[in-house]
């Protein structure tokens, strides 16, 4: 199981990284409600306990159910002004 949050969690670094590199700023990663699900379930199993999961690899996340299982790492101040600021990665393989 670790290995599963270890690839979720440098993919989403990743992400984050092309887009530093399109000259973008991410913030934030929007998650799929079961994509959420399954990182709630890895991290809490690698480390114990039922917490809520706030942040990843340092960006803020937010549940929109209609990525499933899939994540966008996003810059929210560009998203919307153009193509560009966001990197769509799948969570639940």
């Amino acid at each position: 199981m670790r290995g599963d949050l270890i690839r979720v969690l440098s993919t989403a670094e990743e992400k984050a990284n092309e887009l530093k590199l399109d000259g973008y700023e991410p913030d934030v990663v929007l998650l799929g409600k079961e994509a959420y699900e399954f990182i709630m379930a890895q991290i809490n199993e690698e480390f114990g306990g039922d917490e809520e999961v706030f942040e990843l690899s340092g960006l803020k996340i937010r549940v929109v159910e209609e990525l499933d299982g899939d994540a966008v790492v996003i810059d929210s101040k560009a998203i919307g002004l153009g193509l560009g600021g966001a990197k769509r990665f799948k969570v639940v393989l």
